[in-house]
Order: structure tokens, then sequence, then C-alpha cells
């Protein structure tokens, strides 16, 4: 389906109708409720960050033997709809197939790196979607004024904060596995010697 065939599309989308869509590393498609959300490509400082927290992440995971598998910009369908998180911590068994989404059912975690089109989606609205379909547990990178990561728990059937981990300093958090990050280090362009 072509930019095209999408104005043209009538009626509400469907989960089938957006996994339908050609793959485009430009724009990210997601289904809330029956309305079709584009967004934008992330720029170079959220790729960064979410390259590199998947990589501690999946290090953490390994370190524990943990049955998970964390990927980036994955499908994930929900009750209500289906979103593109920047970053899923996945039952290794839910991954095991090669799908296009995984169920909302399978996911542990799921971390937003709140861009600054996206303010009001994660912060809000996608937190709200993530509890009604039962994630256990949501992190939030914000990046300004500096970066801090923010991480929540749900608890009858609303996130509550357990931790937030400033920059600057390297902070533990132990679910859904130990994990140590200093967020200050995530969204750094490197230096040459």
């Amino acid at each position: 389906m072509s930019m095209a065939s999408i104005a043209e599309h009538h009626g509400p989308w469907s989960v089938a109708d957006v996994l339908n869509l050609p793959e485009d590393r430009s724009v990210r498609y997601e289904l809330l409720g029956e309305s079709l959300v584009m967004s934008p490509a992330p720029g170079l400082r959220h790729q960064r960050a979410s390259y590199r927290l998947h990589v501690a992440l999946d290090a953490a995971a390994h370190a524990v033997g943990a049955s998970v598998e964390i990927l980036e910009a994955i499908n994930v369908t929900l009750p209500s709809g289906l979103v593109v998180p920047d970053i899923v911590v996945a039952d290794e068994g839910a991954t095991a197939e090669d799908g296009v989404s995984i169920d909302a059912e399978a996911v542990q975690l799921v971390i937003e790196l709140v861009s600054p089109g996206n303010k009001t989606m994660d912060r809000k609205l996608k937190p709200m979607l993530y509890a009604e379909a039962g994630i256990p547990f949501l992190w939030r990178l914000e990046f300004d004024p500096a970066p801090r990561l923010i991480c929540a728990r749900l608890e009858s059937g609303r996130y509550v904060e357990t931790v937030t981990a400033l920059p600057g300093t390297v902070t533990r958090v132990d679910e859904p596995f130990p994990f140590e990050i200093d967020p200050a280090r995530l969204a750094q362009a490197r230096s040459r010697p």
C-alpha cells in the first residue's frame, strides 16, 4: 500500500490493514483504536540512545539468564490496536517465529524514548494503552533538559514509578531483571581521540 493508497483508504483501519503496509523506515505506522497514526523516523540522538540501551539490556538479560529477547521498534498487538514501542523486552518463546508483530501478553517491558513530536503519545496515551494490555513494566527515557530514565511497574491498572535514573549517576534497576544505567551515556555522541 503506497501513500496514495493510504490516503484512499476508507473506513476504520484494522491491525491486518496496518501490518499489510509496506515496510518504510522513514515512518512508523501505529493503530490507535481504528485510527492510523504515522510518526516520522527518529533522529540521531534517539537512535543512538535506543541502540545503546538495547545493547546494555541484552547484556544484562544474558548475564542473569533471563529468557527474553530485546527488540527495537517491533509491532506489538494490543487489545486496542497496534503500537511500535522504541524497545521491547519479550518472552523468548514469543519471538521464535519470524512474524511481523508480537502479542502484548508476551511483553514484559516496553521502553519509550520521548521524541519532541511524540511527547503526548509517549507520556500519556501509550502508557494508558500498555496498562490496559497488562504489560508489567514501562520505562520512559526523557532527553530534556538532561537524559533521565523513569521506570514504572503496573499496579492496580496504572503505572507507578519505582526508580528514576538521573544523568551522571549509575542507578540499579531490579525489574524485570537486574540492570545498571547512567542515562547520560546513552545519548552522547562519541568523541574522537
